[in-house]
């Protein structure tokens, strides 16, 4: 597909012409910030320019702790009480760097929600979707190594929890859960592994938003309408979009500090507020705690690898027909990853040829019954597993696979969707009016 047609850069001066020629990064920075982009965008995207602030922010407080922590089982609790009292502005560091993952995790939920509801994933932008994905499952790779790290008793039996999901594997389980722990149970050689690839992905995830940013760059970006930019002139494409600088890189930066406001209130005044006491008492390995409960950007899906217990009809059917190799604790791990490749696949779901559910009457609903239900599973996935949680649990695991794969292909064939404009400009009008009268 052609890119939306626009001024590139030019270089003028004889040094900027000699650097063009040999290294073209101010062309690069220029074409970045200078992209054409619709001009009918909401505030529902701002979220970018606060994820990529979060990155920035979680490496950069990261790479200070990493100067004081120490990756001893013996002495990794003590270092962080070290970072909290003896260093210079260590508490305020932990603690941004603590909150900002919590912050990261909000922002990212809503910006896979806000592409979920605008179809963000549809064609031409499947690739983008799947790379998003891939930054989100780094991402909860990092959070989970990182969470381990302080080593008090809610990072250590985390730690055994999740890593004896991976045991549950048939056949290769067992040998995937002793090359994680780098031995027979959660000790040294797991809190090495665990340090060293919570301070390498977080680089690795860069470099995945330099290629996601680069493909919806190629792609051009997606509005609340789902109409793309008129690519027929150059006249026709400027009336449908602005250039990123100034007007949304202002208005961007305005909500970050809007949003920063609140984050350092937090990180002021409740700064444990997202945490469980329990990760202040250093780690027993003889004592476990009476209710193991992962941070709250992971409860979700916690609470769907819960749901599917051994008397659940789907698992003992599952159970049966694959002779017993797949019990119950594996077909929570399944169900729990199968989650999240479901919003993968959104892209061959969707068989709607409408992209934004702006216009998709029933769609809309069904949509706001799956907001609700993600915020469900993250409640009930930090309640106990008795009483009627697990049923809960299994109600909204269930209709969260149904959304996917019943609903949204079923949606396409049978809704009738509302008439959409014809262009970007034209939205836009019916919204702010013309400007030039």
């Amino acid at each position: 597909m052609a890119g939306i047609p626009h001024d590139h850069y030019e270089p003028k001066t004889g040094a900027e012409q000699w650097l063009h020629k040999r290294l073209p990064i101010v062309g690069l920075i220029y074409d970045t910030i200078m992209i054409p982009t619709p001009k009918n965008l909401n505030w529902w995207w701002i979220w970018g320019i606060v994820l990529a602030f979060c990155l920035v922010m979680q490496i950069v407080t990261g790479i200070v702790l990493v100067m004081h922590y120490t990756p001893h089982v013996d002495l990794a609790f003590k270092s962080v009480e070290h970072i909290m009292r003896d260093v210079n502005g260590g508490w305020a560091i932990r603690y941004i760097h603590a909150n900002g993952a919590s912050l990261f995790f909000f922002a990212v939920y809503i910006h896979i929600f806000r592409g979920l509801f605008y179809g963000s994933y549809k064609a031409p932008r499947e690739v983008t979707w799947i790379i998003g994905m891939v930054i989100y499952l780094a991402m909860m790779g990092t959070a989970f190594m990182g969470y381990v790290l302080p080593w008090g008793q809610m990072s250590f039996w985390g730690a055994t929890v999740i890593t004896g999901l991976f045991g549950a594997i048939p056949g290769i389980g067992p040998s995937i859960q002793a090359w994680l722990l780098g031995g027979p149970a959660v000790d040294n050689a797991t809190l090495n592994r665990f340090f060293s690839l919570h301070y390498l992905l977080p680089f690795v995830i860069a470099a995945l938003v330099a290629v996601h940013i680069w493909a919806f760059h190629t792609t051009g970006n997606n509005n609340p309408t789902g109409v793309e930019v008129r690519r027929t002139s150059k006249a026709d494409a400027e009336k449908d979009t602005l250039p990123f600088w100034p007007y949304f890189v202002i208005k961007d930066l305005f909500a970050l500090v809007l949003i920063l406001v609140v984050f350092f209130a937090v990180v002021g005044f409740m700064p444990n507020y997202l945490g469980h006491p329990d990760n202040y008492i250093e780690a027993n390995p003889l004592s476990t705690p009476a209710h193991i409960v992962p941070e709250w950007y992971f409860l979700p899906f916690y609470a769907i690898l819960r749901a599917f217990t051994a008397d659940v009809w789907a698992v003992i059917l599952v159970n049966k027909i694959t002779f017993g190799i797949v019990d119950a604790k594996f077909f929570g791990v399944l169900a729990m990853f199968g989650a999240i490749i479901a919003m993968a696949l959104a892209p061959w779901l969707d068989t709607s040829k409408v992209r934004s559910g702006q216009y998709r009457p029933m769609f809309k609903w069904w949509f706001y019954l799956l907001a609700i239900d993600f915020v469900v599973l993250m409640w009930v996935g930090a309640m106990p597993t008795d009483g009627i949680y697990p049923y809960i649990s299994l109600i909204g695991a269930t209709y969260w696979f149904a959304y996917f794969f019943v609903i949204l292909p079923l949606l396409g064939i049978i809704e009738k969707p509302l008439p959409m404009p014809a262009t970007i400009e034209e939205d836009f009008k019916s919204h702010y009016g013309n400007p030039a009268e």
